[in-house]
C-alpha cells in the first residue's frame, strides 16, 4: 500500500541549507565527495569540475573537463582509486583526475573512450560496509574472501571487441579487482557495460553478446538504459553485480557469472526508471523514475529476488536522483519540482521537504561520515545540509563500549 509524503500543517519548517556553493556558470549535474578529505566535487552542463572544500565552503580547483557542449553529467569518487576523482562527459568519454595538493591534475591520469552518449549515469562498484561505516577490504587478501571478480570478454582481435563474441567463462588467471571496474550504459542503448579503469578496456557486455543478431533479445525491448548501479554482495562470493534501470520503468538484476540473462526483472514505475541506489549493507535500495512514486526495495540474495519494501506517492512526479545514507538510516531524493526529499529509509516515512533549490534538482549525495548531503540542481548551485547527523558516542556509551569488549 502506497504512502503519501503530503505535508502535514503540523509539521515543523524545512531546514536551511548551511551553506550554498555558487560558483558554477551552467546547470550542475552531480555530485559527489571524497571518501576520505572534506572534499566535495561537482560537475556542469559546461564541461567545468570543481572541487570544493566542505569546511571553508570555498573552491579549491577548477578544470575544464569535458568541452563544448558535451558538459560533466556524472562525477564518481570511491575508496578504492585512491586521491582520484572520476568525470562522465556526453561526448563519450569518462576521464580520471588525481586529486593534488594544489588541486586536480590539469590533464586526466585515465581517458576510457566509451563511445556512449545517452543519459546514464556511470557506476562505481560499492561494496558493504561494515558496521562501522567503514568499507571492507576490497582484495579480500584479509578477510578469508575472494577478491572480485568478473569474465573477461576475448580482446585478441585486431579490432579490440567484436559484438559477435560472447565473454569467455571465468578462469582463475582471469580476474578483476571490483575497484577497478566503472558500469555504464552500452553503446547499444539496452544493453550495460563493464569497463576496467586500469587499462580502459571494457570486460564484458550484458546481456552477453551470444551472436550478433540482437533484435529479439527482452532487455532491448525495454528501451534505453537510464541508471546502473554496481556492487559486490557478502553472499556473491566476490563477484559483481549490478541493478540497471530502463526506460519502461523496470529494473534488472545482473550477476556476471551469468551475463545472458538477469537474474530477477520488477517493474516498480509506470514510466522511465530514472535513478536508482542501493544501501550500505547492499541487501536493498531506493529507486525513482518519471512518475510520481518512490519505490524502497529489499534484495534476497538466496533467491535472486525483489521485494518492494515500502511504495511512496509524491505529490509531482519526477525523482532524477536518489541516494541512502552509509549508515542505512537515511535517504535522499532529488526532484524535478525543485526539491530534496529525506525519508527514514527503514520505515519509509517523511522526514523534510527541502525548498532551496529554484530549478529542476539533479542528484543529491551523502558524505561518507554521514554528516553531511549535497543537492545540485539546474539552478547552478550546490547546496549542503545538516539533516539527523550521527549521535557522538557519550563517555558512558564508549565505557559501555570498553566492558564489553
Amino acid at each position: 500500500m502506497a504512502s503519501s509524503d503530503w505535508e502535514s500543517p503540523r509539521r515543523r519548517p524545512s531546514p536551511d541549507p548551511v551553506a550554498v556553493l555558487r560558483g558554477h556558470r551552467a546547470a550542475v549535474s552531480d555530485a559527489c565527495f571524497h571518501p576520505a578529505l572534506p572534499l566535495l566535487f561537482s560537475g556542469a552542463a559546461d564541461g567545468e569540475l570543481r572541487v570544493w572544500d566542505t569546511a571553508s565552503h570555498r573552491t579549491v580547483s577548477s578544470i575544464w573537463a569535458h568541452g563544448g557542449a558535451a558538459g560533466v553529467y556524472s562525477v564518481a569518487a570511491g575508496s578504492g582509486l585512491g586521491n582520484t576523482v572520476t568525470s562522465q562527459g556526453r561526448d563519450g568519454l569518462c576521464k580520471g583526475w588525481a586529486i593534488e595538493e594544489a588541486g586536480l591534475s590539469r590533464r586526466p591520469i585515465f581517458t576510457i573512450k566509451t563511445s556512449t552518449h545517452h543519459f546514464c549515469k556511470m557506476s562505481l562498484v560499492k561494496v558493504p560496509c561494515s558496521a562501522h561505516g567503514t568499507q571492507t577490504n576490497l582484495s579480500g587478501s584479509n578477510s578469508g574472501t575472494e577478491p572480485q571478480r568478473v569474465p573477461i570478454e576475448d580482446n585478441t582481435g585486431s579490432d579490440g571487441l567484436n559484438p559477435a563474441e560472447g565473454t569467455q567463462e571465468y578462469e582463475q588467471g582471469s580476474s578483476l579487482d571490483g575497484q577497478n571496474i566503472l558500469t555504464i550504459a552500452g553503446q547499444e542503448s539496452f544493453e550495460v557495460e563493464l569497463w576496467d579503469i586500469k587499462n580502459s578496456t571494457k570486460i564484458m557486455c550484458l546481456p552477453k553478446r551470444c551472436s550478433a543478431n540482437m533484435t529479439g533479445h527482452p532487455t532491448k525491448q525495454k528501451g534505453l538504459c537510464m541508471a546502473v548501479q554496481a556492487f559486490i554482495p557478502c553472499a556473491s562470493g566476490g563477484y559483481v553485480n549490478i541493478l540497471s534501470s530502463y526506460e519502461d520503468g523496470s529494473t534488472l538484476w545482473w550477476d556476471v557469472r551469468k551475463p545472458g540473462s538477469p537474474l530477477s526483472s520488477v517493474k516498480y514505475h509506470s514510466e522511465s526508471a530514472l535513478s536508482i541506489a542501493i544501501d550500505g549493507l547492499c541487501t536493498g535500495g531506493i529507486s525513482g523514475g518519471a512518475d510520481n512514486k518512490i519505490a524502497m526495495f529489499a534484495l534476497d540474495h538466496q533467491k535472486g529476488t525483489f521485494s518492494l519494501r515500502n511504495e511512496i506517492e509524491i505529490e509531482r512526479p519526477g525523482v532524477a536522483g536518489t541516494a541512502i545514507r552509509p549508515d542505512n538510516k537515511i535517504a535522499a531524493t532529488a526532484g524535478w519540482d525543485h526539491r530534496i526529499r529525506v525519508y527514514n529509509y527503514n520505515k519509509g516515512n517523511a522526514l523534510a521537504i527541502l525548498k532551496y533549490h529554484s530549478a529542476t534538482c539533479a542528484a543529491v549525495t551523502f558524505s561518507h561520515d554521514c554528516k553531511l548531503l549535497a543537492s545540485c540542481s539546474a539552478d547552478t548551485t550546490v547546496a549542503l545540509w545538516e539533516l539527523y547527523p550521527p549521535k557522538t558516542p557519550g563517555k558512558v556509551d564508549i565505557a559501555i563500549e570498553e566492558v564489553e569488549k
